[in-house]
């Protein structure tokens, strides 16, 4: 029973938090991958913990007040910071998903820890640790995430992330101070937390609804004007036969073919969506993994320079980039 509170709440959180994904953005791989790295981060975190507590000369409440919150909030949102940078999240589901997560490591090895140390404890205790502490871990690290990607897609920088590490160093040094008794706190989060993460999943898929539908008739417009040769006649055709002037032809026609691609890229990873959605699982296919091989290839001919030049045309926005990142992790078997 001890175990079972301690470990299970934030586990089937998780598993709750999947289903919710109707798109399926987040792959299993990906979600167990984040849980080990929590785990890690939480073995850092002890060894840190105890090396500042030695250091710092503060009595144990005073630390887990105020220093303890910003170290472990730091060390959990490390991995959602860099999966955000890399254009690794493309929705704020899938922000909270990968944020829970690995908050949820995070926590399933400070309650093994914990286990071994206090193995006659009674079971309000790992309760209050599994559905308090452990949901609270989840939802810090969930916070910063959401946060962070709202802010990194308005404003792309490290900035970004700081209003989201804030509010999770100050929810988590609140419930550090014990305000209220731990089996109450461990029964408001119970309470709160479901109905905050479906407003955030419920937000999500309408955008995620309004982003499939749109430009997709726009892009099918254009890639017919490509494949017909009729783009020379559009705005997009004008501005490239422009680049001739600080261009190589042959480049300029790498371009073009990029265009192509980023096009046909992007149409295929809303049809995967799509699929996803209605229950069925589509692969990238033979000619989307040539694809993306062939985008790699032509963004080394172009150039960094050349894809500056391309950017009133070929839109690489964080959802974009997320895209061929994407149909990347599909092609991985």
């Amino acid at each position: 029973m001890r175990i079972a509170l301690a470990l299970l709440p934030v586990l089937l959180f998780i598993g709750l938090l999947q289903l919710m994904d109707s798109f399926k953005l987040v792959r299993l791989r990906s979600v167990l991958q984040s849980i080990a790295i929590g785990g890690v981060a939480a073995l850092l975190a002890a060894f840190l913990n105890r090396a500042l507590l030695d250091g710092l000369g503060l009595d144990l409440r005073t630390y887990s007040r105020y220093v303890a919150p910003v170290l472990e909030e730091l060390m959990k949102a490390a991995w959602v910071i860099l999966a955000i940078r890399r254009q690794r999240v493309g929705f704020l589901v899938d922000a909270a998903i990968l944020g829970f997560a690995v908050g949820a490591g995070f926590a399933l090895v400070e309650n093994i820890d914990y286990l071994r140390q206090l193995p006659s404890s009674g079971w309000s205790l790992w309760f209050a640790r599994g559905c308090g502490t452990a949901i609270l871990h989840g939802a810090t690290t969930a916070t910063v995430a959401v946060l962070a990607k709202n802010a990194y897609d308005r404003r792309p920088g490290i900035l970004a992330f700081l209003p989201g590490l804030l509010v999770a160093v100050a929810i988590h040094s609140l419930f550090n101070h014990f305000v209220m008794p731990p089996l109450l706190s461990a029964l408001i989060l119970l309470a709160t937390l479901p109905p905050a993460f479906v407003f955030v999943f419920d937000r999500s898929e309408k955008t995620t609804r309004a982003w499939l539908g749109s430009e997709f008739d726009g892009e099918m417009a254009m890639l017919h004007r490509i494949v017909s040769g009729e783009v020379a006649g559009t705005r997009t055709g004008a501005y490239l036969e422009g680049l001739k002037e600080h261009f190589p032809g042959e480049v300029v026609a790498d371009m073009l073919c990029l265009l192509q691609i980023h096009i046909e890229l992007s149409l295929r990873a809303k049809g995967i969506l799509m699929a996803r959605q209605a229950g069925i699982d589509l692969t990238i296919g033979e000619d989307g993994v040539a694809n993306v091989k062939e985008l790699a290839y032509l963004e080394g001919q172009i150039g960094r320079t050349g894809l500056l030049a391309m950017k009133p045309i070929l839109s690489l926005g964080s959802r974009e980039l997320w895209k061929i990142r994407m149909l990347q992790d599909t092609a991985t078997p």
